[in-house]
Order: structure tokens, then C-alpha cells, then sequence
């Protein structure tokens, strides 16, 4: 059965409280970019990808790649909808011997595709799994989420410029587009501006929505679908720490630092008033 905006929406409150939770627990991480990205990755995983235990390993799989490393609690929490992560285990995130590391560890957790958090290597491995899905001629996919203080790091632009090159349809990368970095507004640090015409100019489709718009998400990666000759770059403007009035108003201060439990008792709060 197809699942429903309302119940992804019901998701995305349950995320949301999660990786508070989490990440107070751990007393460290990065909640305003994971609170950003949430309605993305739900997307993806429930309408698209839909991990399983079964289909974890096929190599015919669609594949997730997550570039902003950093922003991995998101990801463990929608894991954990999806019934392949415990909700006990969620709470040992950033311990030691933990599966759910800060950063996206392959080796301890089957289900994230990659190892990453050096920022700009994630969507060059991306590029290389699209490319070997080619290759081996199977009709999968392969999804990269990369954050706007990545698109700095150079190595992003030069798969903007092979990608093409290759015509990797198959590859669509979401651009969690919320502003901010740690050092401070991407527009003060080194302005991406004008993105769409820089992706278009480097022969990608480009499509730019409301990342958090479940609708919008929907029909712009099933718009990419149709895309035969280049690869799909979506512009998906989001807020950091969103449903979260604190985060959301002083959204610097939040790039990478864990509430206190009062202030996690506060973020609930917003996220199920929201």
C-alpha cells in the first residue's frame, strides 16, 4: 500500500523527536541539519528506495548516499521507521562500540552505503556507484543528499562536471539548501548564487522545490525519473532546525551543538505543536 503525505507527516514528527532525543543523549552532534533534512530522506526511503533487510545487499539495489555526514541522525531515525533500527540502539549514537557513529560508518552499519563526513567525497562516491550501475546495465539509482557548506569543496564541482560527461541519468542529488554553515551564512562565506544557472551551464537537469513539501520532493525526483541524457540536481530550499523555534531563530548556534534536556523538552515540545 502507498503511504500518505498524512503519514509521512506523522513520520516526520516521530524523526524529529528522535533525533532530539538522540543527540541530547549523546550530549554532541548536529541537530540543525539533520532537523532539515527529514522530509527528504522520508521521501526517498518510503516512496522510493524502501530499504529493506532482504534487498540491503543486492547489488541491483538503489542507493542513498549521504555526503553531509554530519547530518546522519536523520538518516538513523528514518532507519528506524523503516524498522531496521531499534529504538534502543538509536540512544548509543556517538558512543563507543556503537553502530550509529556521528559520522556514517559502512562497516558497522549495513545499511548506509557509505563512510563519510569529509565533506565533498560523498558525492564523487556517488558518482562512481552510478557509473558502475551503468556499467552492470541494471535500472537502479543511486540518491546523494550534499549540504550547501559542502558545494564549497571543490571536489563537488568536478563531479558537476563529469557527471554530465557520462550522462548519468541516474544519478539525483538533493541539495539540502538551508543557509547555514558553522562558520556562518553560506552566503558570507562563499555565495553559491546562482546555483540553477551554474548546474544548467555544467548540462544537469535542475529542478528546485520546497524540501519540505512532501509533494514537491515526490514529483521532482519522478520528474527525474524521465530524464534520459544528464544527470538531476534538485535546489531543495529547507531551514535548518526546523519545527524547532529556538533552532530555527538562532540557526548558527545550532549547526553542531546537542540540546540540554531542558532545551530538548522545549524542541518537543515545537516539533509536535508544529
Amino acid at each position: 500500500m502507498e503511504i500518505t503525505y498524512e503519514k509521512l507527516g506523522e513520520y516526520a514528527k516521530d524523526v524529529r523527536v528522535k533525533i532530539i532525543q538522540m543527540l541530547t543523549e549523546a550530549k554532541s552532534g548536529h541537530p540543525g541539519g539533520s532537523l532539515s533534512a527529514v522530509e527528504i530522506l522520508l521521501v526517498l526511503f518510503f516512496k522510493f528506495i524502501k530499504r529493506t533487510k532482504e534487498n540491503a545487499d543486492r547489488l541491483d539495489r538503489d542507493f542513498f548516499i549521504m555526503s553531509k555526514g554530519h547530518g546522519i541522525p536523520a538518516l538513523y531515525a528514518v532507519l528506524f521507521k523503516l524498522g531496521l533500527i531499534e529504538e534502543k540502539e538509536l540512544m548509543t549514537i556517538r558512543k563507543l562500540g556503537s553502530r550509529l557513529q556521528g559520522h556514517p560508518d559502512r562497516q558497522r552499519l549495513p545499511y548506509v552505503e557509505a563512510s563519510t563526513g569529509s565533506l565533498g567525497q560523498g558525492l564523487s562516491i556517488a558518482q562512481g556507484v552510478a557509473l558502475g550501475q551503468k556499467l552492470n546495465k541494471t535500472d537502479s539509482r543511486t540518491y546523494c543528499m550534499i549540504g550547501d557548506g559542502e558545494m564549497e569543496e571543490g571536489q563537488i564541482w568536478e563531479v558537476f562536471l563529469s557527471a554530465s560527461k557520462f550522462k548519468l541519468n541516474n544519478l539525483i542529488v538533493f541539495l539540502d539548501y538551508n543557509k547555514a554553515q558553522i562558520d556562518g551564512l553560506v552566503k558570507d562565506i562563499m555565495d553559491l548564487e546562482p546555483i540553477r544557472q551554474k548546474l544548467e551551464a555544467f548540462k544537469w537537469h535542475v529542478d528546485e522545490i520546497n524540501g519540505h513539501d512532501f509533494k514537491q520532493i515526490e514529483k521532482a525526483v519522478l520528474k527525474a525519473h524521465k530524464i534520459k541524457d544528464r544527470p538531476t540536481f534538485i535546489i531543495s530550499h529547507t531551514i535548518k532546525g526546523k519545527c524547532v523555534r529556538f533552532m530555527e531563530q538562532n540557526l548558527l548556534q545550532w549547526h553542531g551543538v546537542a540540546p540540554s534536556c531542558e532545551e530538548a523538552k522545549a524542541a518537543i515540545d515545537d516539533i509536535m505543536n508544529d
